[in-house]
């Protein structure tokens, strides 16, 4: 998927007032309908392009404001394609009250009367509840929606996402899609989901990872990394144990007290100076006790830092982000790079945050026998980046002198995106963010290393 795939509110609005401004509108007043409903059409039709069926999610909930504009542009977009040619399908909650033993239709019913009232009209009702929806219960549902009642699905809640499309195609939800749209396909082959659901169910062992982060009061904030861990964990037969660990913890009450018992650990990316110092503690904790290491985006300059400074010899080298006056400003803000099509791309520290940051899927050229090329199986990849400062070139070689190895670099060969060290059992930091490129079928090279490496330090010492 590219970045067509995916779009917000404020991506919509940006892009009329554009033309608005531009004219493009003829002066006319800008509404809701058409103009931000054209604009939403617009870009499902262009995610879309180039295939023969297209899944469109919106977001929200029936009937709050944010997403009426979405839900009347597919309603349009419904009527020009043609019905033959869309099908509705609605994900509702089937409350199941403990204390009586009963399952509650209503919110449903309530739910699907919104969206007829907009003229929309749910070809399929996936429900979703605690337990399995009642036969009769299935009934009053398809009574009251105007739904088939084939076409109203049972998704009881499961122990793993991945029993979901089994339990999907046992009722034929497959099936009448494919119907609908007049397509002959062979019986759904989910030979690749019952193999990790097998290796989910039978580890032969497990290991505890630390992620030493500052959201990690909200765990969903690095929801893409829990997830390709669990992948990894897929991909080694061992089930990852994570505990989250606040940096600022570590600033007060030391990286031995809470990181000694780790298999490994893992600093993911983040912003700002708050809880900096805790992570660069968790790299040093990692390095010198041979512990394996990731670190991601931040992970990355914080380990680059901490080598910095006890390796290196440059005492109170930091990132211009965090200290302006380091003496030994190692990371720092680049005002301009070469973008994966060769375009020049120009930022400065006054520029806006979310516009000017190296970002989306970029070529990065990997060392030969390194480690990561190793792990990759090759030594030209493309990874995912969201980060404004780099590596500073003018203090690299210093510290490339020092022993840490560079082993990656940007498309143009300017810009840092791998580090490793060589006589350590696992201590690899990517620029990039490879999480998101990780799956539950294929996992991910850096994770599945990562992970398998935690196994062996776990043998080895606990």
């Amino acid at each position: 998927m590219t970045k067509r795939n995916n779009f917000t509110t404020g991506r919509v609005y940006e892009e009329v007032i554009k033309r608005e401004r531009r004219g493009d509108y003829l002066g006319a007043t800008i509404q809701v309908i058409p103009h931000i409903t054209n604009e939403i059409k617009r870009r499902v039709i262009a995610g879309a392009e180039g295939h023969e069926i297209a899944i469109v999610e919106v977001g929200g909930t029936v009937g709050d404001i944010e997403s009426q504009p979405f839900i009347e542009a597919i309603r349009q977009l419904g009527v020009e394609v043609g019905r033959n040619r869309a099908m509705f399908m609605h994900l509702t909650l089937v409350p199941f009250l403990a204390a009586s033993g009963e399952t509650k239709t209503k919110p449903t019913q309530h739910s699907v009367k919104e969206l007829r009232s907009v003229g929309i009209q749910p070809d399929i009702l996936v429900c979703r509840s605690e337990v399995p929806l009642p036969h009769n219960e299935r009934l009053k549902i398809a009574l009251f929606t105007n739904v088939n009642e084939k076409a109203v699905i049972s998704l009881r809640d499961a122990d793993s996402i991945y029993r979901i499309p089994a339990a999907l195609k046992a009722q034929g939800m497959d099936e009448l899609v494919v119907k609908r749209f007049g397509y002959e396909c062979p019986e759904a082959d989910l030979s690749e989901w019952e193999q990790v659901l097998y290796a989910e169910s039978n580890p032969v062992g497990e290991v505890n990872i630390g992620m030493v982060g500052k959201y990690v009061e909200l765990p969903d904030a690095y929801k893409s990394v829990n997830e390709a861990l669990k992948h990894a964990g897929l991909k080694t037969r061992l089930t990852v144990n994570i505990k989250y660990i606040d940096s600022q913890d570590i600033e007060a009450k030391g990286a031995h007290q809470l990181l000694g018992d780790l298999d490994a650990i893992l600093v993911p990316g983040g912003f700002g100076e708050r809880g900096i110092e805790g992570k660069i503690a968790a790299a040093h904790f990692a390095r010198v006790n041979n512990i394996p290491y990731l670190g991601i985006c931040l992970g990355m300059q914080v380990a680059y830092i901490e080598f910095a400074r006890n390796v290196a010899g440059m005492a109170d080298a930091n990132s211009t982000e965090f200290n302006p006056n380091t003496p030994y400003p190692v990371v720092g803000l680049i005002t301009e790079w070469l973008d994966s099509d060769g375009s020049k791309e120009v930022r400065d520290v006054d520029t806006d945050l979310g516009g000017t940051m190296r970002v989306g899927s970029q070529l990065c050229h990997l060392l030969e026998g390194s480690r990561v090329a190793e792990a990759y199986g090759n030594t030209e990849i493309y990874e995912r980046h969201r980060h404004r400062y780099e590596v500073n070139n003018n203090l690299r070689q210093q510290i490339e002198n020092a022993g840490l190895k560079v082993s990656g670099l940007s498309t143009d060969k300017r810009l840092v995106e791998v580090i490793e060290l060589e006589d350590h059992p696992f201590f690899v930091a990517g620029q990039f963010h490879p999480e998101f490129n990780s799956t539950p079928r294929d996992g991910h090279p850096l994770f599945t290393g990562f992970v398998a490496s935690a196994g062996n330090y776990n043998k080895q010492n606990h």
